[in-house]
């Protein structure tokens, strides 16, 4: 399990070239050493705890993949998935699942996204309900003018 510290303290500002820096040498570290963590990570499943580990690993890939798509296609999700006044998406610990089922909630999913959503549930019912995390860190909201 792990544990985070709490904090409210309003984030930093970044130089745009140190973002751009650390974007680039990730994608570069991750092609080059994520093939062979992966293989090692399944395999350690494997042995460690048999089929039951292997599944495990691969639904925290999955989770982290989701929260990457999350934060990647934000501006794009609240454009086409949520009317004005909705939860946003974009949050960075959290799901596309949880910021849709929390839009569901809210009555605030666009035509767009309730087809999504409705998607999901015939694969999955009451997916993106059962998917919202109660215990998201807080992050500042994107305003409408970040949207495109």
């Amino acid at each position: 399990m792990i544990l985070r510290k709490q904090s409210q303290q309003a984030a930093k500002k970044v130089n745009p070239f140190f973002g751009l820096l650390l974007f680039l040498i990730s994608i570069f570290l991750f092609v080059l050493t994520g093939p062979l963590g992966f293989i090692y990570g399944f395999f350690h499943g494997l042995f460690s705890r048999g089929i039951k580990g292997v599944g495990e690993y691969l639904l925290k890939i999955a989770i982290s993949i989701d929260q990457l798509g999350n934060v990647g296609m934000q501006h794009m999700l609240n454009a086409l998935w949520v009317k004005k006044g909705g939860y946003l998406f974009g949050n960075r610990d959290e799901t596309i699942s949880s910021a849709l089922g929390k839009n569901k909630a809210q009555k605030t999913l666009t035509a767009f996204g309730k087809l999504m959503d409705n998607i999901l549930d015939s694969i999955d019912p009451n997916h993106s309900l059962n998917s919202i995390d109660y215990y998201v860190e807080p992050l500042k909201q994107i305003t409408p003018s970040d949207s495109p």
